[in-house]
């Protein structure tokens, strides 16, 4: 017992770490998820000589399942307020699942880590080009009925909702990241996007995790704690301190402009898609 904690040890701390950056930059930048944990998770993957067959792999199934219990509590307070977008939900639920389906299977079972890391830092390029340069300032549509017009509840948009649930199962991320901006778009109410992703997330994340812990099961090098490709530690102490740190990342948040956390979370995501990119290439 005081073998396999003293082993643990520095496991726990570096998810307990993780979990705390994760929180703070949650907070600061108004996002959660994988596209925060997955790149922290893979660093303290690597200086625990998680073998990068499995390291990507571990912080994507790790990142999904942490996205459940959040999205449960995300969804309930949005939908007490009545900004959950129900039958657009309905409209993008089936390609969500057959997007999470192909996505899953695609990263546990064809797909190398290296392959991941540049899908992952190619996404996170794309996001980080569109939230700094996007023009914000296209009128929205209001919430009435003049929105079941538009093109995102028609069947066209099961090919966008399959990719965003494919992307998000390779990436590790609950959806938001990608349908947001993508609803935004086509001049969705902004609070209703974030809103309705958070439900799109409860869709994606449980599937996904579920498929990654089938998918790694049994296999050799996972860290301490895992089952499959998710990382039961990893899921306790991430979201643990997740919860506690995001309101010291809300209050930073206050004291710089809409611009400025922009532009500080576009650069968080080309760094990341730096890193990424480099440790795909270097092995």
């Amino acid at each position: 017992m005081i073998d396999s904690l003293i082993t643990a040890y520095p496991l726990i701390l570096s998810l307990l770490a993780t979990g705390a950056i994760a929180g703070i930059l949650a907070g600061l930048l108004g996002v959660g998820g994988g596209i925060i944990i997955v790149p922290v998770l893979f660093t303290v993957l690597g200086t625990l000589d998680v073998p990068m067959d499995v390291r990507l792999h571990v912080a994507i199934g790790t990142s999904l399942a942490t996205i459940v219990p959040t999205s449960l509590a995300s969804v309930r307070a949005h939908h007490r307020k009545g900004a959950v977008d129900w039958p657009l939900f309905k409209s993008w639920a089936p390609g969500l699942v057959i997007g999470v389906l192909l996505g899953t299977i695609l990263a546990t079972r064809l797909l190398s880590g290296t392959i991941l890391a540049l899908v992952f830092a190619f996404v996170a390029l794309c996001v980080a080009l569109d939230i700094a340069f996007r023009d914000r300032s296209m009128p929205q549509y209001g919430d009435d009925n003049t929105l079941s017009g538009l093109w995102i509840y028609k069947p066209a948009a099961s090919v966008v909702s399959a990719m965003v649930g494919a992307f998000s199962a390779l990436m590790g991320i609950g959806g938001g990241t990608l349908s947001v901006p993508i609803l935004n778009a086509a001049r969705y109410p902004m609070h209703r996007a974030v809103a309705t992703s958070a439900a799109f997330g409860l869709i994606i994340s449980i599937p996904a995790a579920a498929g990654y812990i089938i998918g790694g099961w049994g296999l050799a090098g996972l860290p301490l704690g895992s089952i499959g490709y998710v990382n039961i530690l990893g899921l306790a102490f991430i979201t643990a301190t997740t919860v506690l740190t995001a309101p010291l990342g809300s209050r930073l948040a206050h004291a710089l402009t809409e611009k400025s956390l922009r532009f500080l979370f576009s650069g968080f995501l080309v760094l990341t898609a730096i890193r990424m990119a480099y440790a795909a290439v270097s092995g």
